[in-house]
């Protein structure tokens, strides 16, 4: 955060908003025409790139040379990584799906789900699904990490920003569910509540990313890793959605302790003091 220059959380989350859901809107229309779904794509690469490209429209029309050097710094100094957080950036998500595993087996949970699965849960058009989740990981992180999470934690402390930013992470997916064969399409037609589960599932998701991102200096390529992890943990496995909804729970648990065992960091005003002055 820098502290001569005022964040714009409400112009830019609203700008973020009105050219994703647009974009992710005009997809969803698209993915249902017999001669055109494969164009469907297009948009949505565009809604996934409109957190980064107004991001750096909003840092590199700020003329603050402070901002633009920090979002840089953030981007390329591999040194911001701290190596004693590697294991939490490398196995906090795949521990946490293999818990979840185990927790399921009581209430019927098939032990086939320790199996590596054979394909994606969905498809994505003529962009094969891996790279599309790296894209998803790359291009939201640039954004989330290079001004939007900045702009709520210059008003507000870790904690909060983290949880409003998880909840407005959350919210940011919503259009989805109306792409034809996309994730969360599927599994909104196969069951509402494993829909619901998946919105749910992002708010603590969020507050992970959001401190792996902080205890690495803001490093945007340890927030773009572990959340590249979060994606790819979730088709690895021949995970299931009610296994998925139990995810969701060891997840917050997950969350709520590094919170309590952090707590210093996550309700600390000093960033704020900084700001004020």
């Amino acid at each position: 955060m820098i502290s001569n220059y005022k964040y714009k959380p409400l112009f830019y989350f609203s700008m973020m908003f009105l050219a994703t859901f647009a974009l992710l809107f005009v997809g969803a229309y698209v993915s249902f025409l017999d001669d055109k779904s494969g164009l469907y794509m297009i948009f949505l690469l565009l809604g996934l790139m409109a957190p980064f490209l107004i991001s750096l429209v909003m840092i590199f029309a700020s003329k603050n040379s402070d901002l633009k050097k920090d979002f840089i710094n953030r981007l390329i100094n591999p040194r911001l990584i701290q190596l004693k957080m590697l294991p939490a950036i490398l196995l906090i998500m795949p521990i946490s799906v293999v818990a979840s595993i185990f927790l399921s087996l009581p209430f019927g949970g098939s032990i086939s789900q320790f199996q590596f699965s054979e394909g994606f849960s969905f498809s994505s058009g003529f962009v094969p699904v891996l790279l599309l989740l790296v894209l998803a990981a790359g291009l939201e992180e640039l954004g989330w990490r290079g001004y939007a999470f900045d702009s709520l934690q210059s008003r507000y402390t870790y904690f909060k920003a983290s949880i409003i930013f998880g909840i407005l992470w959350s919210v940011w997916h919503f259009p989805l569910i109306f792409v034809n064969n996309s994730y969360q399409y599927e599994i909104f037609h196969q069951n509402i509540w494993f829909a619901v589960n998946f919105f749910v599932s992002i708010i603590p998701m969020g507050v992970l990313i959001s401190w792996i991102c902080i205890k690495n200096g803001k490093s945007i390529p340890a927030a773009i890793l572990f959340h590249f992890l979060v994606n790819i943990s979730q088709e690895m496995l021949n995970i299931s959605q009610t296994t998925k909804c139990i995810e969701t729970v060891v997840l917050i648990v997950v969350a709520a302790v590094i919170i309590a065992l952090d707590k210093e960091m996550f309700f600390s005003k000093d960033h704020l003091a900084v700001e004020a002055n």
